[in-house]
């Protein structure tokens, strides 16, 4: 007597491809992690110098000793960032929303002489 033929996957086959699914899911994952996490720090290092690029605007938009008086009375880091805000192409209200999660750039209190923005992140300060 034949056996019928069946159009299926034994039980053996299934869980082969289930196991190899999981050893490449796996391997893939750290890889995948990385790359989130060096994007994320490239659009901190982004927005950071889109901020220096814009305290620069600002200076030359209003004039160097316009600029450091008006700077001046800002003083929080919130009120810094919102003179600086207009200058921006994307500028969210809040400053913590301009940065991605975990990083942040400290504004000098004084913008006399320009220097770049110290930028920090999850492992300490970053070097743009």
């Amino acid at each position: 007597m034949k056996r019928p033929i069946r159009n299926a996957f034994s039980l053996v086959e299934v869980l082969a491809a289930v196991a190899i699914i999981g050893v490449i899911t796996f391997l893939a994952i750290p890889n995948i992690v990385a790359v989130k996490q060096k994007a994320e720090e490239d659009m901190a290092i982004s927005r950071a110098e889109a901020i220096n690029m814009s305290m620069a605007a600002f200076i030359q938009a209003v004039g160097r000793t316009n600029a450091n008086t008006i700077w001046a009375t800002k003083n929080t880091p919130q009120l810094r960032y919102e003179t600086l805000a207009p200058f921006l192409a994307f500028a969210p209200s809040n400053k913590t929303d301009f940065m991605p999660g975990g990083y942040d750039v400290t504004l000098p209190t004084s913008i006399a002489t320009l220097v770049k923005v110290p930028l920090s992140g999850p492992n300490g300060t970053i070097a743009y």
